[in-house]
């Protein structure tokens, strides 16, 4: 589920989310206070949340409901579909912050000094562009800003009761939607992981001084699986799909998007609405929307 950050609200939507007790422990059994749970295992999606984003994409120029400011909606409409026909695009690693909410297998462990067994790092696999990511969980510093950025980013761990708690820093740029919509290389990112028995829930909260005007908040669900057949592995050879001149990106100049209307028309809801922005996420918006139509069908 995708949520901005309303004043006020967050707080208290985390904080019942982080008071909440685990219903069971898994197979490590039950953790003092503060020492958390064990997450390993294989786990499975639930597309219950956002399933028409997640699976076939979002429409072109569907920015609704999203908190992004003026650069991040001109760089969308600015951004042409037929990039992913370009070489260097197609095999584009899905970033830290989204990757989860796609089609993925996602495969949690634990990695212990084998003396102390004290935790170091809870790693990731995600079967999705097959990308492993570490979780340190030994107290290290995050490196400098002028460290390498990658599509994983550097993360670090603690536990908050029975929630894992992840701080991510050193992202590229990577999608906030699947239609043009980007973070930049400054955003940041966190996470809670709480495991419910055989459910995990995955909480983020991208926040990007140069993109966003309001933290993003978006929600997705997990399923322990069994696996009967799941493939781990993400192929991907890029070809020359489009014969194009040296040096050509597919692009649009500003006002000349096509699709602009598209998704509006589609649904019959106004343009402005679809173009998005942190107001746009409240119910609030509703009444600006009707007093706007109110007054232009009163010829004002």
């Amino acid at each position: 589920m995708t949520r901005g950050n309303r004043p006020g609200l967050f707080p208290l939507v985390a904080g019942l989310i982080l008071s909440i007790p685990s219903l069971a422990q898994g197979p490590g059994g039950y953790n003092p206070p503060g020492q958390g749970v064990d997450l390993s295992g294989n786990w499975g999606p639930v597309f219950h949340e956002d399933a028409h984003e997640r699976g076939p994409g979002p429409e072109l120029v569907n920015y609704l409901g999203l908190p992004i400011n003026d650069a991040a909606r001109n760089y969308a409409l600015a951004w042409d579909p037929s990039r992913f026909t370009v070489p260097e695009h197609q095999c584009e690693v899905h970033i830290v912050g989204y990757i989860y909410r796609g089609p993925v297998n996602l495969r949690i462990w634990e990695n212990r000094d084998p003396v102390t067994q004290k935790l170091i790092s809870i790693g990731n696999y995600m079967d999705n562009y097959e990308q492993t990511r570490t979780i340190w969980m030994d107290d290290r510093p995050h490196p400098p800003e002028s460290a390498p950025h990658t599509w994983m980013g550097f993360s670090t761990g603690k536990w908050e009761g029975n929630t894992l708690t992840v701080y991510t820093t050193h992202m590229k740029q990577g999608w906030i939607r699947r239609n043009g919509l980007r973070h930049s290389d400054q955003a940041t990112l966190v996470e809670h992981f709480i495991r419910h028995g055989d459910h995990l829930v995955h909480m983020s909260v991208l926040t990007d001084p140069l993109t966003l005007t309001e933290p993003l908040v978006k929600t997705d669900d997990f399923n322990l699986r069994v696996q009967n057949g799941q493939t781990w592995l993400y192929p991907c050879e890029a070809v020359v799909e489009i014969v194009r001149p040296r040096g050509i990106v597919p692009s649009y100049q500003p006002g000349e998007n096509p699709f602009t209307h598209e998704f509006s028309d589609l649904y019959k809801i106004p343009a402005e609405a679809a173009l998005g922005g942190a107001e746009t996420m409240y119910p609030e918006y509703q009444s600006k929307l009707k007093a706007a139509a109110a007054s232009s069908g009163s010829g004002k």
